[in-house]
């Protein structure tokens, strides 16, 4: 299933929200994400050198700005697959560089999402509640951006880039074929709080009804007058792969879980469900959104 055990016998892995091991965090490590962007870095930067361009040289030939190669070459921006190719093509790398892709690929995500990614991408069936903002799979970009400017202490420019690029890839799986069954539960709070500010909530309510649409997606509301609510231990994942096999994804304040212990997943699962029949249909909750949007 692609998630490792942080003690044995429980299936689960806890991470703190800074993405390291409870067990041996080191706070001046965010991830380890940063080694493998270097390491890009340099084999392009080597590359370059080779054919005797410079870094403004080599942006002008490929389409990009000579800030934009300085940062990749430095491992701190992370070079789009189009980036990659062209580099490849121009400095007659052969695939060398081309071939780096896929690494790339997983470097964008932090360590304490790269497994929750990898299970979302394998799975038919993915249900998900949130309490406080948006879903990170129903964000808009603007949306997720401002989200990540909340964060404290703050995320320097180029991480900020990398961790939006990052959400935005994920949302890939609305495009999958053949197509999972995706049902998100949002608190009503969550569609009020101007994240980003007015504009930016209504594009993303927006976002919101059209995501809604989707044949292979449901999305619904809970009203903050229910009396009964299955979801005050906070949001929660549920995600069925292609196996038969379930796994969950909690998180709390400063701790992630990603669960694959049955018992565990099958708690996780139940909780959702109860969720959902205590929120408004999905038809109801896509003219609740509706009505907020008028209000916004």
């Amino acid at each position: 299933m692609g998630v490792g055990n942080g003690k044995a016998g429980t299936g689960r892995r806890d991470y703190t929200t800074d993405g390291a091991d409870r067990s041996g965090w080191d706070p001046g490590l965010e991830d380890d994400s940063g080694s493998v962007m270097k390491a890009v870095g340099r084999q392009i930067k080597l590359w370059r050198e080779a054919a005797g361009l410079t870094q403004a040289g080599l942006g002008a030939v490929i389409g990009y700005g000579e800030d934009m190669v300085s940062s990749v070459e430095r491992g701190r921006r992370v070079p789009q697959p189009e980036f990659l190719d062209a580099a490849d093509e121009v400095l007659g790398a052969g695939g060398k560089i081309a071939a780096m892709k896929r690494d790339v690929a997983e470097a964008r995500y932090p360590k304490k999402v790269r497994d929750l990614a990898r299970l979302e991408a394998e799975s038919v069936e993915l249900g998900a509640y949130g309490n406080h903002n948006m879903h990170g799979l129903l964000q808009t970009e603007e949306y997720a951006r401002a989200l990540f400017r909340m964060r404290r202490p703050a995320y320097c420019e180029d991480d900020l880039d990398r961790y939006v690029a990052a959400r935005m890839a994920r949302q890939e799986i609305f495009s999958r074929t053949p197509a999972p069954t995706l049902t998100f539960v949002q608190e009503e709070v969550t569609l009020r709080r101007p994240v980003g500010g007015r504009a930016v909530l209504r594009r993303q309510l927006e976002h919101l009804l059209r995501t809604g649409g989707l044949r292979h997606v449901e999305i619904q509301i809970m009203p903050t007058d229910r009396e009964d609510h299955a979801g005050m231990g906070g949001q929660l994942q549920v995600l069925k792969l292609g196996d038969g096999t379930t796994a969950g994804y909690s998180e709390a304040q400063l701790i992630t879980h990603l669960i694959s212990d049955p018992k565990e997943a099958q708690v996780l699962e139940l909780r959702y469900g109860i969720i959902r029949s205590q929120a408004l249909s999905p038809r109801e909750s896509l003219a609740f959104i509706e009505k907020v949007l008028g209000e916004t």
